[in-house]
């Protein structure tokens, strides 16, 4: 990994330097106590460069726990590495497999005992948005009395700004659905993993921009076609399901409402229910009231017809500000007398990983069970 954003090296790197930063300041400020010019430029440079590699190794350890930025490119809006190469030969196709691997931390080296995540590059047919992604394929997948069986399968999205790695090695997916599958609580399904923000460095909310990406399209039909196209995915009504955490908790609502024939389930983590107007996203809508509306799921719920989808909302009591919102949400849903609406309120826990961690496992099972397979 060398000295990535993400190497535990450069983490390393920097607590080191913050650490013999302050052991030298404590060290030498007796000598820098004079007042002549060298003496306070030597203290306000100490200080500065503490403060600085403190910062520093902080920063570098948050985004080593939830995943924020994937790379210094990333992280600095230069992304070099976000385009997917297509193949326009007769043979390409809309997916491309460029590498695979074991589930991470779940054993078994076989395909057919321990299943594979494969990292794959997608591109839409009528969107041509270009987007990599990881796409777990379980043990039954590959096993010889399954091999005419199509599979349920599950989009799962990232917040924003995210990376598609973290839905792999911290929160584990993969290897949750695994472990549920093993046990018995939860159906063999694949897993297609990917940021909502397929146009980086720009936050879409998966909407369809004028003039911009069309990332709502993408998701509701190129993404579906793409899959059945290359893998053995179900394409019975209601073998689909969507999952996201924040930005791609309000994704996976929205899209499950707006689209109940593609998806039989939406699942938000931590989702709020209106797209945001930010530096991030710029002018979403152009002046489209009818688009900014649809983007409105309290609009939605108002004035369109209940859709024929079910939902889940995850909150916590103390820790997550969209508590009342989910709330207020929930009641509106079992308003309609149509739209299933299920919930996971926790006692505590902040808007982060550890607590998604805790709300994977029962969001698996729930979804699963709500989706068709053969």
């Amino acid at each position: 990994m060398g000295l990535g954003l993400t190497s535990n090296m450069v983490l390393t790197l920097a607590v080191l330097s913050a650490v013999l930063l302050f052991a030298g300041t404590v060290w030498l400020w007796p000598r820098l106590a004079r007042r002549g010019w060298r003496s306070v430029g030597g203290r306000v440079g100490l200080l500065l460069a503490t403060q600085v590699t403190l910062f520093a190794a902080v920063g570098l350890a948050a985004n080593q726990a939830f995943g924020f930025y994937a790379s210094w490119a990333d992280l600095f809006g230069q992304e070099k590495d976000q385009g997917v190469v297509v193949d326009h030969t007769p043979g390409g196709g809309p997916l491309e497999v460029v590498g695979t691997g074991r589930v991470p931390g779940a054993g078994g080296v076989r395909p057919r005992s321990g299943g594979r995540v494969q990292q794959v590059g997608i591109v839409g047919r009528t969107t041509r948005i270009a987007t990599p992604a990881y796409v777990y394929l379980p043990p039954e997948y590959f096993q010889p009395r399954y091999r005419t069986r199509t599979f349920p399968a599950a989009v799962v999205l990232t917040g924003y700004p995210g990376t598609a790695s973290a839905l792999v090695e911290k929160l584990h997916y993969p290897r949750t659905a695994l472990e549920l599958a093993r046990a018995g609580r939860a159906r063999p399904m694949i897993l297609v993993m990917l940021r909502p923000t397929v146009a980086p460095p720009r936050d879409t909310e998966c909407v369809d921009i004028p003039g911009g990406p069309q990332t709502e399209s993408f998701f509701a039909r190129d993404l579906p076609e793409a899959l059945r196209a290359h893998y053995r995915v179900t394409e019975k009504r209601g073998g689909l399901g969507i999952i996201g955490n924040s930005t791609g908790g309000y994704c996976a609502l929205k899209i499950a409402m707006h689209h109940p024939d593609v998806y039989a389930a939406g699942a938000g983590l931590s989702a709020y229910y209106k797209a945001p107007i930010d530096a991030t996203t710029g002018d979403l809508f152009q002046g489209d009231k009818e688009l900014r509306n649809r983007a409105d799921l309290w609009w939605c719920l108002r004035h369109e017809p209940a859709p024929d989808t079910s939902l889940l909302v995850t909150s916590s009591r103390s820790g997550e500000s969209n508590h009342k919102d989910t709330l207020r949400f929930i009641e509106r849903v079992k308003a309609t007398g149509r739209t299933r609406i299920s919930s996971i309120i926790l006692e505590s826990g902040g808007h982060n990983f550890n607590t998604w961690r805790r709300e994977i496992p029962a969001t698996l099972e729930w979804i699963g069970e709500r989706l068709n397979g053969r």
